[in-house]
């Protein structure tokens, strides 16, 4: 049974997002994998799903830092101004190759972000989001 509805994949280089894909569908996360090579064509995919319902915002983003264009930071700032009700429903990861700590700080900076990955996605990427951000919310509270 798959964990989410959507997810959504935004890197510019289309190689990784066809194995991003693979494992996301192989280790039954997402029902669904929406794919883009540019930040401002999911920008405004997010902006036309960001509806009172969210019924097709997705529950997560994995977004790459270093694109042509619109960067992962513009991304960010333009992401942050969507309705709070659809942010609300969607963990941001950052999943990039970038390997400076300024960056990583960054990323874990902005409230949006959730978590840095570095790429590759992995099983064991998506099994620690699965653990710490997914399914806790979900736990009935523990009663001693």
């Amino acid at each position: 049974m798959n964990l989410l509805k959507r997810v959504v994949l935004i890197d510019d280089d289309e190689v990784n997002n066809f194995v991003c894909e693979s494992i996301i569908r192989n280790e039954s996360f997402a029902e669904e994998v929406i794919s883009f090579q540019g930040a401002e064509e999911a920008l405004n995919f997010l902006k036309t799903t960001a509806t009172p319902s969210g019924d097709a915002f997705p529950d997560l983003i994995f977004l790459d830092i270093n694109m042509p264009g619109m960067d992962g930071w513009n991304f960010i700032e333009e992401y942050g101004k969507l309705p709070k009700d659809a942010l609300q429903k969607c963990n941001l990861f950052m999943l990039s190759s970038a390997v400076d700590r300024k960056d990583i700080q960054c990323a874990r900076s902005h409230k949006e972000v959730k978590e840095f990955f570095s790429k590759p996605l992995s099983p064991e990427i998506l099994d620690f989001i699965r653990e710490e951000f997914i399914i806790p919310e979900n736990r009935p509270p523990f009663h001693s």
